[in-house]
């Protein structure tokens, strides 16, 4: 049964002790990093803003930091996969990590599990979009799943539904209502995860009650959430871990730790079931 963790939005810079949104974004992202990996799972995906000032340096740190964290806790076994946001540059994202790891668009086969990871980045601007060559490359991975029997999760940067939010569904993804068509009508597809939103929320799809939507918290900082955190910590940074079960079901579990170092009788790690 794969593992998979989310993280999302950590929001790093060139410097190693840059602060963003008051918080030290380094520092942070190499604690959810821990918490993850102590989980011991198969696949760990970071989905988008991962460099707030989308410099080469910044995506150094980023990928300095997984690989530190792979040796801390003897992960080797463990692969990434990494997608742009609005605060990213793709073409830096991808020269520096795309090496080693998954970088959007692109696949990871786990089992009778795929791992479609898609850029949703529009340069200039916050709102996302997909596009009609990425959304035809989509269908296609979606057509072989089937094929294959493969079981489908989808990442992607920007939720590809209103969650409630007008600030935040004003610069969700412009063709989320594409997207959703053909992730509907793939009955291999069982999740579509996001970032962007800095907060727990979750739905279904409207006519696929067996299609779960996620958003996950951010490593750094959260907005005012929508929905209640089910642990009563909304604004700890956190992630998100889903068991991908052979039957085609997602076990999740939303994540929550401290964004210091814990106090007497405190836990520095929530997991909800």
């Amino acid at each position: 049964m794969p593992r998979l963790i989310q993280l999302s939005d950590p929001h790093l810079v060139a410097r190693a002790d840059g602060r963003v949104r008051g918080r030290t974004a380094l520092s942070l992202f190499r604690k959810a990093l821990d918490k993850a990996l102590q989980e011991q799972p198969d696949l760990l995906l970071v989905s988008g803003d991962c460099c707030h000032d989308e410099t080469w340096c910044g995506y150094v740190r980023l990928r300095d930091a997984i690989d530190a964290a792979i040796q801390r806790k003897a992960a080797s076994t463990v692969r990434f996969a990494l997608l742009a946001g609005n605060h990213d540059h793709p073409q830096r994202l991808r020269a520096v990590l795309g090496r080693h790891w998954v970088v959007a668009p692109g696949v990871v086969d786990a089992g009778c599990w795929r791992l479609l990871v898609v850029s949703s980045h529009r340069a200039g601007g916050c709102a996302g979009v997909i596009g009609g060559a990425q959304l035809s490359w989509v269908n296609t991975q979606l057509r072989e799943a089937e094929t294959l029997e493969k079981f489908v999760v989808v990442a992607l940067h920007h939720p590809p539904v209103p969650i409630g939010d007008p600030s935040m569904d004003t610069i969700g993804l412009s063709d989320g209502l594409q997207l959703m068509d053909s992730l509907r009508r793939s009955s291999a597809v069982r999740a579509v995860l996001f970032g962007h939103i800095h907060q727990h929320w979750q739905g279904v799809s409207a006519l696929r009650p067996d299609l779960s939507l996620l958003g996950c918290p951010s490593t750094l900082a959260s907005f005012d959430p929508v929905q209640p955190c089910p642990l009563g910590r909304a604004w700890d940074p956190g992630g998100r871990l889903l068991d991908l079960v052979a039957d085609g079901s997602v076990q999740e579990r939303l994540m929550r730790w401290s964004a210091s170092s814990s106090q007497q009788g405190e836990p520095d790690s929530v997991i909800f079931v």
